[in-house]
């Protein structure tokens, strides 16, 4: 899906009812949990579907609410910082578990001021919530030593009750975000998948190369325009299901510097697509990383880089049908 429209427009073409900074909800109205959701991880299904049900027994409503930058990139303008995928789709994967009520904040440097008893109180004025459920190892507010305890103490005071959500007990726990962007910086993009429930993504466009690949048996579309804040799986090989023209592809793309070709230090995405030769050029592209294949290295030429892009194909090809056939 594209980002680049409003994402106000886009939930309202997916029929959730979205709230901006300045609406008001009554008081005691909403169940409420708070947190970046980057990857919108199976641990962040766990809270949402627990927040769901509290407010589903409370006869209220659901909400969740997001921030539209992390607070690391506000807060300490970390250009090395790299998020898991672009706001669209987290608002996108936030609807899919189901709240009736999405908020997106901004987060200042005003905001980032409030400790967590002034939060608490803001969200209880502003947004009606009577209930906040709190992440399983969640921290939030200007004071990070403060405990779940500490919240509840605050709650008490202010009328709101704190509850803890259960902690993700799934085969792949422990879970959060760091831990998954860790593993796609790693090239673990299946462990990855795991923990998020689906592969990771990149989206960008097709666009012209070194054509190099066609000469080899192996014609490529280069993957460019990229978001620069998405994070990049590990230079190396992978099977991958590319989504273009309307179409979902099997495919093995490399990420990397094509040392054995000499093409210079620029980082290049290349995709290779089993059985499709079409002229794709200009069109929007993305990228499912399903399983990694090998690092990225030099050979010792031409002949020596075929036979691995075969190999590399025919693994990628038993990997694919695997996922798909289990998916």
């Amino acid at each position: 899906m594209p980002c680049e429209f409003s994402f106000v427009s886009f939930l309202t073409e997916l029929g959730m009812k979205i709230l901006s900074e300045n609406d008001r909800l009554p008081a005691g109205s909403t169940v409420a949990t708070i947190g970046m959701f980057d990857g919108v991880h199976l641990g962040h299904a766990t809270l949402v579907d627990f927040l769901n049900n509290q407010a589903v027994a409370l006869g209220k409503q659901s909400l969740v609410i997001t921030f539209l930058s992390h607070p690391r990139q506000v807060l300490h303008n970390d250009s090395t910082f790299s998020l898991i995928m672009p706001l669209c789709d987290r608002l996108a994967h936030l609807k899919e578990l189901g709240p009736d009520l999405l908020l997106t904040l901004d987060f200042s440097q005003e905001l980032s001021q409030l400790d967590s008893s002034q939060f608490i109180e803001l969200l209880r004025d502003c947004y009606g919530m009577d209930v906040l459920v709190v992440g399983y190892n969640h921290r939030f507010g200007h004071n990070k030593r403060e405990t779940f305890e500490d919240y509840c103490c605050h709650g008490e005071r202010l009328g709101v009750k704190v509850i803890k959500a259960p902690e993700y007990l799934g085969q792949y726990a422990p879970v959060s975000s760091t831990i998954v962007r860790s593993l796609i910086a790693a090239g673990r993009v299946k462990d990855a998948m795991h923990c998020m429930g689906r592969p990771h993504v990149i989206r960008g466009k097709v666009v012209h190369g070194f054509h190099n690949g066609r000469g080899l048996g192996f014609p490529t579309a280069n993957v460019g325009e990229l978001n620069p804040e998405i994070i990049l799986p590990h230079n190396g090989a992978y099977a991958v299901l590319a989504h273009v023209a309307g179409q979902c592809l099997q495919g093995m793309a490399n990420i990397g510097k094509r040392p054995t070709l000499d093409n210079g230090d620029q980082l290049s995405i290349e995709v290779n697509l089993f059985d499709f030769d079409d002229d794709i050029y200009g069109e929007d592209i993305s990228l499912e990383f399903i399983s990694f294949l090998r690092l990225e290295f030099k050979m010792c030429g031409l002949e020596e880089l075929k036979h691995q892009l075969t190999l590399d194909r025919d693994n990628a090809k038993r990997i694919l049908r695997e996922y798909l056939t289990t998916k």
